[in-house]
């Protein structure tokens, strides 16, 4: 487990019991991935689309509270928008999240989320707003 992990998961207990793993983290991008499970899926044996989401939206934080400025104590999510481009049957998905914009009071994020093949799954696009002292 990697120090970014072990930073998210203790920050974020919900992204444990996902099964979040090999975070990266820096202002400029995070990335993680998440291995399929079983328990994780709808019908048909396909990952569910909250996990996609809550994947995006586990990582786009994380990416969001290392851009929060100086007088600024956390985020929260006020919008999150997610494409679904294919579904995933197995293996492990991974994630990146890189910030758009970086404001005083606001902080949007975009996530791709990617299939073992490398071929995108998922987009997702978040506003965090910034939370002051």
């Amino acid at each position: 487990m990697t120090e970014d992990t072990d930073r998210l998961l203790e920050a974020m207990p919900f992204a444990r019991g996902l099964g979040i793993e090999d975070v990266h983290a820096t202002p400029d991008e995070v990335t993680g991935a998440l291995p399929w499970r079983e328990d994780l899926c709808t019908s048909g044996g396909v990952l569910h689309g909250g996990v996609l989401m809550s994947l995006g939206d586990a990582l786009g934080a994380y990416c969001a509270l290392l851009n929060l400025p100086a007088e600024s104590t956390s985020t929260t999510t006020i919008e999150s928008k997610t494409n679904f481009l294919r579904a995933v049957r197995g293996g492990r998905i991974s994630a990146t999240s890189r910030p758009l914009h970086r404001g005083r009071t606001m902080i949007v994020v975009d996530t791709e989320i990617r299939d073992p093949d490398g071929r995108l799954v998922a987009r997702v696009t978040q506003t965090q707003a910034v939370l002051s002292r």
